[in-house]
């Protein structure tokens, strides 16, 4: 049966982050949720990898075509949801729209913030995962080849990623909206990965009066503190000390929030009703959507600083045009690459038979050979018995056609036939 690439899933467009949390996989998820696909499908799913960020979740498959349709099942079984809840915001791509996807989600062309960085590296952590999972084959290894590929050529030869605003820069402007000079604010980052490294960067820009780590991993947030001069804390202390912090930005791998509506109300009537940012960039989210209803809470989730840089995005529509046109060329070879895969099978069995042709007759002046025959004699034999063998066929089917069927052949045969020509 036929394989088709198929991607499959939801993003920050499609679905806002109270769903795209409840269909997030961790890192240590994906070989699991990789078997429990292919276990589910059997041989319907030749392929397959899963790429999860705080914006998107898609699975990228080389699959037989009715596996489409079962997909948004099995991902809503996957992470105990109804069909109906999940339904409404998935997208699906097929063949060349699926390849077409893949490469501008690398690209930084189907990010919340246009142009970003982040996703390619994302990406390539997904093709690991999947590698390791054992669930990569020559289809996927070639997609996902071609797609970093695409990402570094539209990185080069267009501006894409020019003047982009991330959101760790976004994060610093909505506090000093909220505060003006952070000179005097305290800043606590719960979490020490890739997002809480590039916050506190922006953050120690500023000049902040003082910046805390906490994570689970003490050696992990003493090494992301000693960059920044910054201090540490258990992250068991945060209840106790989050009151003294007046801007406080969370991105953990936890399932379940860490920072409650009760925790949170404790800590304003402490700071007596001082303001505090909260900035939540977690998918599943760390804060309980509720505190960002308390008055003196300024709560942002990713979603919401995505729509503050996306205002920046129209500067960059030209490149955008640029690095669509790199990666529809693009597109047509790998569906070329694609197309020439199906007749491979095909064009063995050519071989083959070709195969068998010359074997037999090189046999055949062998023994003439052997038996003392002129040399130039049995040349011109074996020449003559491999012409005419591999002209039989094309020669009898052109003899029997009629009518436009001959004309196609006729038509076909120059192409056909090895050239007589050489160039030197």
């Amino acid at each position: 049966m036929s394989v088709d690439v198929l991607t499959f899933g939801l993003n920050h467009v499609s679905a806002p982050v109270a769903v795209r949390e409840r269909v997030a996989f961790p890192i240590d998820v994906l070989k699991p949720a990789l078997d429990t696909l292919r276990a589910t499908f059997g041989t319907g799913v030749r392929e397959a990898a899963i790429l999860s960020t705080c914006n998107r979740t898609e699975i990228y498959c080389a699959a037989e075509p009715h596996v489409a349709e079962r997909l948004p099942e099995w991902m809503a079984d996957f992470n105990s949801l109804r069909s109906a809840e999940l339904t409404p915001h998935l997208y699906r791509y097929n063949q060349n729209e699926a390849v077409r996807h893949a490469f501008r989600v690398a690209s930084g062309l189907d990010s919340m913030v246009l142009g970003e960085p982040q996703i390619l590296g994302q990406m390539k952590d997904a093709v690991r995962a999947a590698n390791e999972a054992g669930s990569l084959g020559t289809l996927l290894h070639q997609l996902f080849q071609r797609t970093f590929s695409v990402a570094k050529e539209v990185r080069t030869q267009t501006a894409i990623g020019a003047h982009s605003v991330s959101m760790a820069a976004a994060a610093v402007r909505l506090a000093e909206r909220v505060f003006g000079d952070l000179s005097q604010a305290k800043v606590l980052f719960i979490g020490a990965g890739e997002m809480i490294e590039l916050c506190a960067t922006h953050f120690a820009a500023v000049n902040p009066c003082s910046i805390v780590v906490a994570n689970r991993t003490q050696e992990r947030a003493e090494s992301l503190a000693s960059r920044f001069m910054a201090s540490t804390m258990k992250l068991a202390d945060v209840p106790d000390r989050l009151a003294d912090f007046d801007v406080v930005v969370s991105c953990t791998a936890s399932t379940l929030p860490i920072l409650g509506l009760g925790m949170v109300e404790r800590a304003v009537r402490s700071r007596r009703h001082r303001p505090v940012v909260m900035v939540d960039l977690a998918v599943p989210r760390d804060i309980e959507t509720e505190v960002g209803r308390l008055d003196d809470v300024y709560l942002y989730t990713v979603d919401d600083l995505g729509r503050f840089v996306q205002r920046g995005a129209d500067a960059r529509q030209a490149a955008v045009v640029q690095a669509e046109a790199i990666i529809d060329t693009q597109v047509q070879h790998y569906m070329h690459w694609l197309s020439t895969r199906a007749i491979v099978p095909a064009i063995l069995d050519v071989q083959q038979s070709v195969e068998k042709v010359r074997q037999h007759e090189l046999e055949r002046a062998r023994r003439m050979l052997a038996r003392g025959d002129d040399p130039a004699e049995v040349i011109e034999m074996l020449a003559h018995g491999l012409t005419q063998k591999y002209m039989h066929g094309p020669m009898a089917e052109l003899t029997r056609s009629e009518g436009s069927e001959r004309e196609q052949l006729l038509s076909l045969l120059p192409r056909l036939l090895p050239s007589t020509t050489r160039r030197r």
